[in-house]
């Protein structure tokens, strides 16, 4: 990694595209994903062009060497090289895939470095490709981003009391204070989840469909009140294939 003058020259940058899309007649813009710079936006110069070298590079999911120019918020791509190592995911783990991505693209600012989050990341496309288990390994990200954001859920303790949580007994769970135990009957805001979900979640181990489905909904909940109504795409993409007795949606 150099600088050269005001220009500041970033070279041969490990990196992920999260999302490209047309930029003028023969270029793109992408928003790449990198451990130290975290996410950076970047024209890509000519790369519609049917020779461009780019052309086939600047997809999703492709372990990319990156290399930029440029102070303002979009850079410009000077070089990009295929780095291998990790295969496509296919089917409902390329579904969970642009999920991950648009949840980075969503929820985190431009360069502002997360080298555990891109850790997590690469390890999860790496066990998608492989046929990993999707609800754990999707579980297991959505838990490091929110840490990365410092949103970390409190998945072990109550919040009123501090006590450990009851695997047996109803916690309703609030946005901004974590577990509360549910009174039998009770209304208050909050998700409804089970002292045993909240610590599988803590865990990482889902031992049967219903608590792998609640802590979904969870989750989904959690993400959804930090997105603040910016809806993920991918899912009514999901809901749709679904609707066309698709693949199923992701876990």
């Amino acid at each position: 990694m150099t600088e050269r003058g005001p220009r500041q020259r970033r070279d041969e940058v490990p990196a992920f595209i999260l999302h490209a899309w047309p930029y003028r007649e023969t270029s793109l813009i992408v928003e790449a994903f990198t451990a130290d710079h975290g996410r950076v936006a970047m024209v890509a110069r000519g790369a519609k062009r049917p020779r461009s070298e780019l052309r086939g590079l600047l997809q999703a999911f492709q372990p990319l060497l990156l290399s930029w120019v440029g102070q303002a918020e979009l850079k410009t791509l000077a070089r990009a090289e295929w780095r291998g190592g990790v295969a496509l995911p296919r089917g409902r783990a390329l579904l969970c895939g642009f999920y991950l991505n648009e949840l980075l693209l969503k929820l985190l600012a431009r360069e502002d470095p997360h080298p555990r989050l891109y850790s997590a990341y690469e390890r999860a496309l790496f066990e998608l490709a492989e046929g990993g288990e999707q609800a754990a390994l999707l579980r297991r990200f959505e838990l490091c981003l929110l840490a990365e954001l410092g949103y970390a859920p409190e998945l072990a303790r109550d919040a009123d009391t501090g006590a450990p949580l009851d695997p047996t007994v109803d916690y309703r769970y609030a946005f901004d204070r974590g577990p509360q135990r549910a009174p039998a009957g009770a209304g208050e805001a909050g998700v409804l989840v089970r002292g045993a979900t909240l610590l599988a979640l803590a865990e990482g181990r889902y031992p049967d469909a219903e608590t792998a489905a609640q802590a979904k909904r969870l989750m989904r909940e959690v993400l959804d009140h930090h997105l603040e109504q910016r809806g993920i795409e991918s899912r009514r993409v999901v809901r749709d294939l679904l609707a066309l007795g698709e693949e199923g949606e992701p876990q």
